[in-house]
């Protein structure tokens, strides 16, 4: 194969190249390759390959890639992690085989990735610690990789290059958040398939052509953007030769970019039809999606050069083709591609470098519909691989300048490359601070990124898991300030005012949500919820059974017809669905505690107590449950189904949940004081309950309580007929 010379890149001339070849590994500096790399023996008889000076550097640079994202090793799942890892219903066989044969299966159609999950699954389980190793080396062995290349193609600065790959604080959204296991398997089977396609192009066999054909296809099961490599290895042949040949370039490519193409509309498909890649936020004209890839360039660029302002969220542009400054950015662009242009018939690196930073972003640059342009246009995930153009083209001029100057190879150069990886290493372990816990991303990102709905709307929602509903409030209502048309902030806002006893309110905001989304299933739950609180189970019954013809398998919706069906008297067609939801959702928690008191209504205790333990096993922390078992481990009429101490326990935690400030669950606590015996316990938690009902007038709650703390300072237990009818409910 033809090799490219120096001043392609970097303009090297012959006095420098020993010298650059010193520093980047005992590389020969006219053919780019590692000397002895193919397994010969050097002149004191030990293998090339076992000599320091060839695999030390390689070492140490996977150790300072471990290093700077050290932060993350231990990072807890983030926003739509869990769905990605840990899906119970996938983790069979038949799971896996879901994964590659049934698109909707899974978050996304890459089905290596969800297999990748799988085995992960199987060998560490929930621990994330192996899954954030994973990734990480998946990335040190691309940077290991793209040196290979760049060696191969004897471009100078490739050990610079390759470490700022793997440095840069640019890449921590691919490195340190799991789900982005796509980017970094996907981006090692891209540099894997061009490594063999180089060898192709050098021997022509048959055999190398076909590795790369199968590492392509391979990578595409990974992730469709990399559909790109075809035009990639166009670019770099050119860059080598300065013409394509249609014969020996182009032809052999042809089957890349048929099953690229191919790739890339059946996820586009998958994206807009199945994940919600379509509706208003999407209705952009070709010349506005222009305007966007204008400016999403100059941005990823900015970030590249810059990076010193990375979030996890950008804020999202307003596109509109009669502001005339909007037309800045593709226009520059094009002044730069032209330049570069004319600048090719002396130097075609800088043309190349773009072309390829353009080529691999083209995926996310607004001319095809993605879920995330909802709420950002741009994301650092989406030039994990395009970078590598301009970071080559920096390194290798920064090796030629450097030569120029007599310091490439030697301590003052050496110092300054070190003190640039340093910088960006630096810059990753911070970075990769962000994505320790869901709550630390989202607060970086509302700090980096005030205006960011997204993550208002998803801080609330963690804050709602653990019981802080006037905190979760304040954030719906601040993503819904921010953004009025947010059917999923109206549909939260809306369960969290249903905690709240809010009831008109959360009904209303239901109502919004399904008029700006008539598909969205949560928002007919909420409104189910909020009409069966008001007593209108008919049209409670009617807005679940809208849910199901939406979604059959969503379990929440069958879980909450069976409560309303149960209020019709319907007992058998409620068990049905409790059973359905189990089926879909086996840790759908409060299917278990419904159908438990059901099934203890129906003298069938066993199997009653096994749903109610299965419920507080799912959901050790979730206070309404841990209310309703010690509820009726307490006060069963069945003797079979009491134990005081288990109820105790249960209700202590459930008030802890809640901090002493539900009296439902200090209603609780006082009867589980009081079948364990201990009454003036008792006596005291439903007079601090009582207390906190005058301030907040329930009749039936406080007939309830006077009820019970006359039993209790008489010595008797509270029994409770009907589990369903009063049973407390936090």
């Amino acid at each position: 194969m033809p090799q490219a010379p120096h001043s392609e890149f970097g303009d090297v001339n012959q006095r420098t190249d020993n010298a650059s070849a010193q520093a980047t590994g005992d590389t020969d500096a006219r053919s780019g390759t590692l000397s002895g790399a193919g397994g010969g023996n050097a002149g004191n008889g030990v293998p090339a390959i076992l000599r320091p000076k060839v695999w030390l550097p390689g070492l140490l640079l996977v150790i300072a890639t471990l290093l700077a994202y050290a932060p993350a090793w231990h990072g807890k799942p983030i926003w739509d992690d869990e769905a990605h890892l840990a899906r119970p219903e996938l983790h069979s066989l038949s799971g896996l085989l879901r994964t590659w044969i049934e698109p909707g299966a899974t978050q996304q159609y890459y089905p290596l990735v969800y297999s990748v999950f799988w085995v992960e699954h199987r060998l560490w389980g929930d621990s994330t610690l192996g899954y954030h190793l994973l990734n990480i080396l998946l990335h040190a062995s691309s940077a290991l990789l793209l040196l290979l290349i760049l060696h191969r193609l004897a471009v100078p600065g490739a050990w610079l290059a390759a470490a700022i790959f793997a440095l840069h604080p640019v890449q921590v959204e691919s490195v340190a958040w799991m789900t982005e296991l796509k980017n970094t398997l996907s981006g090692l089977l891209f540099l894997s398939s061009l490594w063999a396609y180089l060898h192709f192009d050098q021997s022509r066999s048959r055999r190398w052509w076909t590795l790369a054909a199968g590492l392509f296809v391979l990578g595409l099961t990974a992730k469709t953007a990399i559909a790109t490599l075809p035009a990639a290895l166009l670019v770099l042949l050119w860059w080598q030769r300065g013409t394509l040949s249609w014969k020996s370039d182009v032809r052999p490519l042809l089957p890349f970019f048929a099953v690229g193409l191919l790739a890339g509309l059946f996820t586009a498909h998958i994206e807009r039809k199945l994940f919600g890649a379509e509706g208003w936020e999407f209705n952009y004209s070709f010349l506005q999606r222009c305007l966007l890839a204008g400016h999403s360039l100059w941005f990823h660029l900015g970030l590249l050069f810059w990076p010193t302002h990375l979030t996890f969220m950008y804020p999202r542009w307003d596109i509109s083709q009669s502001v005339g400054w909007q037309y800045v950015y593709p226009g520059t662009m094009l002044l730069l591609l032209a330049g570069c242009w004319v600048l090719r018939r002396w130097n075609r690196g800088p043309l190349a470098a773009l072309l390829w930073f353009a080529g691999l972003l083209f995926p996310a640059l607004g001319f095809f519909n993605a879920y995330s342009f909802r709420y950002s246009f741009v994301n650092d995930h989406h030039q994990y691989l395009a970078c590598i153009g301009m970071i080559v083209l920096v390194s290798a001029g920064l090796a030629g300048l450097l030569g120029r100057w007599g310091l490439w190879g030697r301590t003052p150069g050496h110092l300054l490359c070190l003190a640039l990886l340093g910088t960006l290493a630096g810059l990753t372990w911070q970075q990769s601070r962000m994505y320790t816990d869901m709550e630390t991303l989202w607060r970086t990102t509302i700090a980096k990124n005030p205006t960011c709905w997204m993550a208002h709307n998803n801080l609330g929602n963690l804050l709602l898991q653990r019981g802080q509903v006037d905190d979760a409030l304040a954030c719906f209502e601040k993503a819904l300030e921010l953004q009025p048309l947010f059917a999923e902030a109206h549909t939260d806002l809306a369960y969290a005012l249903l905690r709240k006893g809010r009831v008109d309110e959360a009904i209303l905001h239901s109502r919004k949500a399904i008029a700006i989304q008539p598909a969205c299933v949560e928002a007919y739950n909420n409104l189910g919820r909020g009409l069966l609180q008001k007593g209108q189970v008919d049209a409670a019954l009617a807005s679940f059974q809208t849910a199901l013809k939406l979604r059959p398998d969503n379990a929440t919706a069958h879980n909450n017809l069976g409560k309303a069906l149960l209020l019709k008297g319907r007992e058998d067609e409620a068990i049905a669905h409790f059973e359905a939801a189990l089926a879909i959702q086996p840790t759908n928690a409060p299917a278990h505690n419904n159908l438990a008191t059901l099934l203890l209504q129906k003298g069938q205790v066993g199997q009653a107590m096994a749903h109610y333990e299965a419920a507080v096993a799912i959901q050790p922390d979730n206070a309404a449950i841990l209310n309703s078992v010690a509820w009726v481990l307490a006060t069963c009429p069945e003797a079979a189904a009491r134990n005081g101490a288990r109820a105790l326990e249960l209700a202590q935690q459930a008030v802890r949940l809640s901090g002493r400030s539900n009296p439902w669950t200090l209603a609780t606590l006082g009867a589980a004081c009081a079948e364990a015996g201990r009454f003036p316990e008792a006596v005291a938690a439903a007079q601090e309950a009582l207390g906190l009902v005058n301030a907040q007038p329930n009749t039936t709650l406080s007939n309830l309580l006077q009820t019970q703390i006359g039993l209790y300072q008489a010595g008797s237990a509270f029994r409770d007929p009907d589990q369903i009818k009063t049973a407390p409910k936090p």
